[in-house]
């Protein structure tokens, strides 16, 4: 019988999570996974009592729905997102929705949103961030797709949102792909935030021989005040965390080695295919990297000795504080600069400021400045650039002096701060008038004949520079 508002497939715990979610705001669901074992656990677990159906084969699943059907997958992206496409297909009919709330690369999106156009059926691709936590008590989501097919979720979209004053945290993002490019990008930014929060770790522990009790009572000062996000507020709780086998901070026994499953990757991929400078965000990945290299960085720790003290004089907690901020700032900068560019390449329409109000709550990157963010673009659609929105263009002069004394510590230490000292140099060359690309201009004219543009006049230029010395 058709009797489910909407049918979900993937059963791992965002998948159950959102399930949850849905059913607690008035949804009857339908649910299907390919392991028939994971699906009976949940509905005998979980799903226990409520208006949660199992199916126990995809067929059943289809039928069991109201029409047009709304079906959202929870699969691993890349190739199990299509192979289950290819199984659903025959049994969809003009004007059902897939909603692909994974994290599935926005080109594979724009691919099986135009092959499952032809045959009348609508792609969902959707951003949905928050981890498990969000996905049960509200998320961040970001839809991409028709408008006609986010008008018949946007009820529930909304009811299964994070709020923030009252507002959900979803909005119409674009068609196609602008929903998980978004997501891409919204991933590559949380890189880098968690690269800048990890750098001022390092460098109040290693610089200032901070103990973890001390440093989470830094980040929770620190989160009372302008650098207020979650991630600042769960670094504050990690600290707080004792090992009970070794009675150490926990986090001190956790391997250097950090994971990653592709999506900041894909933003610096992307970001050099549109031409956009995103140094922070590829310095994250890149320092992600380094870390798996962890052998032959404990060889070339002995055979490489720094003992230089680092340069640390005055309240410098305050000024690691300030050069974070000033950090964070440019690295959001050059996320929003990614999304303006990709708005243009692809016809998306993007809403700036509808993006940075739903990024406020329930995502991993919210943030307290995401407001600031919002009114920014908010004041001036067309912004090039956030480090040019009056509040923006204040807070980092207020603070470059502090980014470049924590920088100057850490060098003179020893301490690499690679995605501080990117965003740094973004802020630098971002700001200045002239910059030596001028000399590459000439080398690339010398041995390829390339050639140039001057200052003084119009035209395109070659020199026979060997010739004229």
């Amino acid at each position: 019988m058709e009797t489910n508002d909407i049918g979900l497939i993937g059963l791992a715990v965002m998948g159950q999570n959102l399930v949850l979610n849905m059913e607690r705001n008035g949804y009857r669901v339908a649910v299907y996974n390919r392991t028939p074992s994971i699906t009976t656990a949940f509905i005998e677990g979980a799903g226990a009592g409520k208006n949660v159906i199992g199916t126990s084969s995809l067929k059943e699943f289809i039928g069991s729905l109201k029409r047009p059907r709304k079906i959202m997958l929870m699969v691993k992206a890349g190739a199990p997102v299509d192979a289950v496409i290819s199984q659903l297909t025959p049994y969809l009919e003009i004007g059902d929705i897939i909603i692909d709330g994974g994290n599935s690369f926005y080109r594979d999106t724009e691919r099986r949103s135009k092959m499952l156009a032809v045959d009348g059926i609508h792609y969902l691709g959707t951003g949905v961030s928050g981890g498990e936590e969000g996905a049960l008590n509200g998320p961040s989501i970001m839809p991409g797709g028709s408008p006609e097919s986010y008008a018949l979720l946007k009820p529930l979209f909304e009811s299964i949102s994070a709020k923030v004053d009252a507002q959900p945290c979803v909005a119409y993002i674009g068609p196609r792909g602008a929903g998980h490019f978004v997501k891409m990008v919204h991933n590559g930014i949380e890189y880098g935030d968690m690269q800048l929060i990890a750098e001022a770790y390092d460098i109040l522990k290693r610089g200032c021989g901070l103990s973890s009790k001390a440093l989470g009572d830094v980040f929770d000062r620190w989160n009372k005040g302008p650098l207020s996000s979650y991630l600042i507020e769960i670094t504050s709780d990690i600290f707080k965390v004792m090992d009970p086998e070794t009675e150490s901070p926990l986090v001190e026994m956790i391997l250097d080695t950090a994971g990653q499953k592709g999506t900041g990757r894909w933003t610096s991929q992307i970001a050099m295919d549109l031409g956009v400078p995103t140094p922070t965000i590829n310095a994250a990945v890149e320092a992600r990297v380094i870390s798996a290299y962890k052998a032959e960085r404990e060889d070339a720790a002995k055979a490489f000795t720094h003992t230089a003290d680092p340069d640390i004089s005055g309240n410098f907690v305050d000024a690691v504080e300030g050069a974070l901020y000033m950090a964070k700032i440019c690295s959001y900068a050059q996320g929003m600069a990614l999304l303006k560019e990709a708005s243009r390449e692809y016809d998306y329409d993007l809403k700036y400021s509808d993006i940075a109000r739903i990024w406020r709550g329930g995502c991993i990157i919210r943030a307290q400045f995401l407001d600031d963010i919002r009114a920014s673009f908010s004041d001036e659609p067309e912004l090039n650039n956030l480090l040019l929105a009056p509040f923006f263009q204040e807070a980092v002069s207020q603070r470059a002096d502090s980014l470049r004394l924590v920088l100057k510590a850490a060098i003179t230490s020893g301490i690499p701060m690679p995605a501080m000292s990117a965003s740094l140099a973004y802020y630098d060359a971002y700001r200045s008038a002239r910059l030596p690309a001028n000399l590459i201009q000439a080398q690339r004219d010398y041995f390829g004949a390339h050639t140039y543009e001057r200052t003084d006049r119009k035209g395109v230029f070659h020199s026979e520079w060997k010739n004229s010395i």
